[in-house]
C-alpha cells in the first residue's frame, strides 16, 4: 500500500548525532571559560556529560526533554562552583545553537527533495534538533518532538499525535527511522507502517517486528517507494 504521508526521525537518520553533540559540548566549555571560569576550571566535556547523565537518572520524568536535562546540568555545575546559576540559560543557548550544526548524510538532501515532492512529511523526534535552524524546514509540513508532546517514541500516543497533525490515519502513514525499537517497533505498535534505515557502521538495536522496508539509506527508500 502506498502511504499518504510520512513521519521521519532526525538524529542518526538524517545525520550522525554524536559528532554534533560533541562539537556542542566543546563549544559549551569554551563559553564557560569566558563567562564562568570557576566552573570551567572544575570540569571538562567528560565530567559535564556525566553530570548531565546524572540529572537524567535523578529525573526520569524529564526523559522526554533533553533540553531541560542539559540546562539543569549546566545550572548545577555553575551552582556547585559558586558561579551565577542564571548563566545556565545563555550557556545552554550557546550549546543548543552548536547542536544544530549537523553534517547531513550525503543521501539526506536528495532523498528529502524526492520524498517531499510527493508526500507531506512530519519530523518526529525524541531529540531537540530544530529543522528550521538546521536549514531543512522547507521539506517538512510540521514537526513534533518528545519535549513538546510530553512523551517520546516508542509510545503510541506520539505517533498518533503526528498522524492527527498530518490529517491521515495511522495505517496510511509510513514512519522512517534508524532505531529498531523506538522507530520501527514504536510505529508498528501504533498501527503505522515502518521503514528501517539501517546505516552501515551505526549500532542500532534491531526491531522485534518486521519493517515494511529495510534500506541502507534514504535514497534507497525513495527508490523503493517510487518517488
Amino acid at each position: 500500500m502506498t502511504p499518504l504521508a510520512l513521519t521521519l526521525d532526525l538524529d542518526d537518520t538524517l545525520w550522525p548525532v554524536w559528532p554534533a553533540i560533541e562539537r556542542a559540548e566543546h563549544l559549551l566549555m569554551e563559553w564557560l571559560h569566558h563567562h564562568a571560569p570557576a566552573t570551567a576550571a572544575a570540569h571538562d566535556t567528560r565530567t559535564l556529560r556525566a553530570l548531565r547523565n546524572e540529572v537524567e537518572r535523578r529525573q526520569p520524568d524529564w526523559a522526554h526533554d533533553f533540553s531541560r536535562i542539559r540546562r539543569e546540568s549546566i545550572r548545577l555545575a555553575l551552582q556547585q562552583q559558586g558561579d551565577d546559576p542564571a548563566l545556565a540559560e545563555p550557556a545552554f543557548e550557546a550549546f543548543f545553537a552548536a547542536r544544530q550544526q549537523v553534517d547531513l548524510y550525503a543521501d539526506a538532501l536528495p532523498a528529502l527533495e524526492r520524498l517531499a515532492a510527493r508526500w507531506p512529511i512530519l519530523a518526529l523526534s525524541n531529540g531537540n534538533a530544530d529543522v528550521q535552524r538546521i536549514g531543512i524546514g522547507r521539506f517538512f509540513r510540521a514537526s513534533l518532538s518528545a519535549r513538546e508532546f510530553g512523551v517520546g517514541k516508542p509510545a503510541p500516543m506520539i505517533f498518533h499525535a503526528a498522524c492527527r497533525q498530518l490529517g491521515v490515519a495511522p495505517a496510511q502513514v509510513l514512519h522512517i527511522g534508524d532505531d529498531g525499537a523506538l522507530d520501527v517497533d514504536g510505529a508498528l505498535n501504533a498501527g503505522l507502517r515502518a521503514a528501517w534505515v539501517r546505516r552501515s557502521g551505526l549500532p542500532a538495536p534491531a526491531p522485534q517486528g518486521t519493517p515494511h522496508h529495510t534500506v541502507d539509506d534514504l535514497l534507497a527508500l525513495a527508490d523503493e517507494l517510487g518517488s
